[in-house]
């Protein structure tokens, strides 16, 4: 019995791994086809590896500049929603004050609100701020979309971390900000990076919120990736440059692919180490 389980949940996780992984490497192997290879012959192999495609795609598509803007928003999100998360999260698992339980709860309520329901007052408060079409607005709104996780995850990760330690340090004379930065930030780590890895997939992706807060006249220019293929898509349905196309889709997916491969076992850690006290 316990074989024939065995045998189903792998043969379940090996289909399960092909369904995840084909679809992109066939994007990536589209990539460096022609437009008649795409079209005539869209399983096979390319018959040689066109570079032109991706070159084409980061100039005239403007996939380069969408990519730069991408980079500046989601490393702003993700370094004030990792500072402020963390200091959250450690202030909720490591102290005891009034109100500390209904704080840890608004959080965790946090995730349960749908972003569609703010939509309309989320634009009129950003345009009141004179942040609308600004990198700056989209980063403080990814921030607070993406503190309540960071927080609720955080906050138990920190629970786990040993009070022996902390104690041992503030006898030796530490303040409370130096046991927080010197000590228990970096016992955290293995957290902060499975967290961080969530949040930079998040922030990489998110499509509805620019789509809402980068308006206006002249704002394409300050276009992320997730609006920039967009529109490349639209045009190419009529220009038909669907090796650029699959080329922009490469390159907006290969940095945090590789990013997660690279820290995949710090994830795999962090997620797990929240939950062995």
């Amino acid at each position: 019995m316990k074989r024939s389980l065995n045998v189903f949940s792998h043969t379940m996780l090996v289909g399960w791994a092909v369904l995840t992984t084909f679809p992109l490497l066939w994007a990536v192997l589209s990539a460096f086809k022609d437009d008649n290879e795409i079209l005539s012959s869209a399983w096979s192999l390319p018959s040689k590896l066109r570079w032109d495609n991706w070159s084409r795609a980061w100039t005239e598509a403007n996939i380069g500049r969408y990519f730069l803007n991408t980079a500046i928003v989601v490393a702003g999100a993700l370094v004030l929603t990792m500072l402020l998360g963390a200091m959250a999260a450690y202030v909720l698992a490591r102290y005891t004050f009034r109100g500390s339980r209904a704080v840890y709860f608004l959080f965790v309520g946090g995730m349960m609100f749908p972003v569609f329901l703010s939509l309309v007052p989320l634009f009129f408060v950003v345009k009141n701020l004179g942040l609308l079409s600004t990198h700056l607005g989209l980063i403080l709104v990814y921030t607070a979309y993406s503190l309540p996780f960071t927080v609720f995850f955080l906050t138990a990760f920190f629970r786990t971390l040993p009070t022996e330690v902390a104690e041992a340090a503030m006898v030796d004379g530490c303040s409370h900000w130096g046991l927080f930065f010197r000590i228990m930030l970096p016992m955290a780590r293995p957290g902060l990076i499975s967290v961080g890895i969530f949040n930079l997939l998040g922030h990489w992706n998110q499509y509805v919120l620019p789509i809402v807060l980068m308006q206006g006249e002249g704002a394409e220019h300050k276009w992320v990736l997730t609006q920039g293929l967009t529109a490349l898509t639209i045009n190419q349905g009529y220009a038909g440059d669907y090796s650029a196309l699959f080329a922009g889709m490469a390159i907006a997916m290969l940095p945090v692919l590789i990013l997660y491969l690279v820290f995949q076992r710090q994830v795999q850690s962090g997620l797990t180490a929240g939950h062995l006290k």
